[in-house]
């Protein structure tokens, strides 16, 4: 039995001996494959890296600001655009709640002069102090001429609402056909307040003659041109107050004409059959009548030739 268990013992030792080798083998491969992964970077990570070095987020970005000083803007330029940007600020601020209703023109027509005035200083060629001109280098200095595309905006509002006919050319005040016409707009609107409560028959009656004065008055300075968005609104408004919330009815001026033509168009045909009529019987009778007379004539003569 020795000598057979000797056999197993030497068996199974020439077994494990390669396979403890190749496990040692296969050990150093991978840690020296882990070794040269990590010695070599990683593609990924080589990709997304930039070449441009960190900066530090302590550094002071205002100093790139920094520019010769023959590139920069001159103190008196730089004032006149803060009193710009403090200007257009107080404009629109004024323009938000003048939206509705619409009182842009009479409301804000100051703080749009005030703009103007500036902007005529910034795009002047007079020379300021120090013989500088801020044409150039507020106005032309870049491709996106922020100063002038601010000013174009705000004009080409002002223009759309035709504000330049309810306010004086020097932008000092509203025009004296404005003023009129607020102060009639009050009077009715005060009256449409006095007899709302109660009837809406008493309204319309009471307050038929100064609603009627404003229609006039509103049709003359339609033909005039001297309407801005302030008075059209405020006419809108009125007349749908008057029309849809109290159901009132006026007789417009420009709509006479208007049912004069409809009804002589809605008669007209009456008219010509009628007169085709009487002509007809007309021609008839006078075609009945020598016929009669030339009958009268021949049952003579008969009468003579048998006598």
């Amino acid at each position: 039995m020795l000598p057979y268990n000797l056999y197993l013992f030497f068996v199974f030792v020439a077994i494990d001996v390669p396979s403890l080798k190749c496990g040692d083998v296969a050990h150093l491969s991978a840690s020296e494959s882990a070794d040269k992964l990590e010695a070599v970077p990683s593609l990924s990570t080589a990709a997304v890296s930039s070449p441009v070095p960190a900066v530090d987020t302590g550094f002071s970005f205002s100093l790139l600001s920094s520019f010769p000083e023959d590139l920069e803007v001159s103190d008196y330029c730089s004032d006149l655009l803060h009193i710009f940007g403090q200007r257009y600020v107080a404009y629109v601020n004024c323009l938000v709640p003048a939206a509705r209703p619409v009182k842009v023109c009479q409301s804000c027509y100051s703080t749009y002069g005030s703009v103007v005035e500036i902007y005529k200083n910034i795009s002047s060629d007079q020379m300021g102090p120090g013989n500088v001109t801020c044409r150039d280098s507020l106005l032309r200095s870049d491709r996106l001429m922020l100063v002038y595309q601010l000013y174009s905006n705000l004009e080409s509002l002002w223009e759309d609402s035709n504000c330049a006919q309810c306010v004086t050319g020097d932008l000092e005040s509203l025009t004296n056909d404005t003023l009129y016409f607020m102060s009639t707009l009050n009077q009715t609107l005060t009256c449409f307040e006095k007899y709302q409560q109660g009837n809406h028959t008493e309204l319309c009656k009471n307050c038929k003659s100064a609603y009627g004065t404003l229609n006039v008055l509103y049709s003359q300075m339609e033909k005039n041109s001297t309407l801005c968005i302030d008075i059209e609104d405020a006419m809108n408004m009125t007349r749908r107050l008057w029309s849809k919330n109290f159901n009132c009815s006026f007789p417009r001026e420009e709509n006479v004409p208007v049912i004069a033509v409809s009804s002589f168009m809605l008669f007209l045909p009456i008219i010509f059959y009628l007169s085709s009529f009487l002509h007809s019987e007309q021609k008839k009778r006078k075609l009945i009548h020598p016929r009669r007379a030339k009958s009268n004539t021949s049952l003579m003569n008969i009468q003579d030739k048998l006598s």
